[in-house]
């Protein structure tokens, strides 16, 4: 009998096709396989799931470490080097650093012509941007036709057309001086005069003012109405209202435009080139430092020197930046 009844049970346990049927193979089938092939799937789809981003980042990575990362560390390493684009490069330490402070009074020119330009231009034009947007964020008619023709100057400020058009409007018989013929004051050439030459270019970069107009306005948008009625109820004037609730609330904004656009100004070119014809003149006047590093680098052919030079303007840009944004836990305001 006993022999009988564990007969019986092997019977049970097996099927019409001779495979087990217990509860563990039964778990197995429900379940897709063994356990080991489970984890082993769970792995290759955690891989893969893993991968994918990378994948999509794949174009930026290859150009980032092929065009952009690699170029700049072989300038680098240039930048220590007498390298002339005809010949070998040959090493000599810090001397062209050394130069540059030292022996070099047309760097220091250069210099001096991109700060003015920088700390003049950058805070007239932020400030005539907050202005317009402040104007345009009233509720006027047509607001995105304005707010497209007040950017248009943003996306063509920079092109060698508008630059050689800046030429002609400040040149001696440019629009400028025959509107000043108007009211009987004649004008000279703008643009060749040492005392004058820097500011028309300032006042290129000042008319520039549609990109951050735009992202000023936008943020115009996110302060909140209730503080105004606030403060109308408790008898505040707009101006009042501008210094003490718009400006508060614009901050983070106004670092945000000031930094991008310092970044810009630093490394301005195109009108300096036009304007004065590649030259820097008259005396130096509009020597923008990225216009000295390219008469290094593309005219005179010492690329060394260029490497050392750009790699200054690196450090100082990285180093005015992270200034500001130390400084800006003194001004700028967040919603907490």
């Amino acid at each position: 009998m006993k022999d009988h009844a564990m007969t019986s049970e092997r019977a049970d346990a097996v099927g019409e096709t001779g495979e087990p049927t217990s509860s563990e193979n039964q778990g197995v089938r429900a379940t897709g396989g063994p356990a080991p092939l489970r984890q082993e799937s769970l792995r290759r789809a955690i891989r893969r799931e893993k991968l994918a981003p990378y994948l999509f980042l794949a174009p930026w990575l290859i150009g980032f470490f092929v065009i952009t990362l690699g170029p700049m560390l072989y300038s680098f390493y240039l930048s220590f080097t007498d390298f002339n684009l005809l010949g070998g490069a040959e090493w000599i330490g810090i001397a062209n650093y050394v130069e540059m402070f030292t022996d070099d009074p047309k760097y220091m020119d250069s210099v001096r012509v991109t700060l003015v330009y920088v700390f003049v231009s950058v805070p007239l034009q932020l400030a005539f941007a907050l202005l317009l947007a402040v104007i345009l964020n009233r509720g006027l008619r047509g607001l995105a036709i304005y707010r497209s023709i007040y950017y248009l100057p943003s996306l063509i400020g920079a092109s060698v057309a508008i630059a050689v058009l800046w030429r002609q409007m400040f040149g001696r018989n440019g629009l400028i001086n025959q509107v000043l013929a108007w009211f009987g004051i004649t004008g000279e050439s703008w643009i060749g005069n040492p005392d004058t030459a820097l500011g028309t270019l300032i006042i290129l970069n000042v008319w520039t003012f549609g990109s951050p107009m735009v992202i000023f306005l936008a943020a115009l948008r996110q302060v909140p109405e209730y503080l105004y009625e606030a403060a109308a109820v408790d008898g505040v004037s707009r101006w009042r209202a501008f210094w003490h609730i718009t400006l508060p609330m614009l901050t983070p904004v106004v670092l945000f435009n000031l930094i991008l656009q310092l970044i810009g100004a630093f490394q301005a070119f195109t009108p300096a080139y036009v304007v004065s014809g590649g030259t820097g003149g008259p005396v130096n006047s509009t020597l923008f430092y990225t216009l000295y590093l390219y008469q290094e680098g593309f005219a005179k052919f010492e690329m060394g020197y260029a490497s050392a030079m750009a790699w200054v303007l690196f450090f100082f840009i990285a180093i005015v930046t992270a200034v500001n944004f130390w400084l800006s836990k003194y001004w700028v305001h967040y919603d907490d």
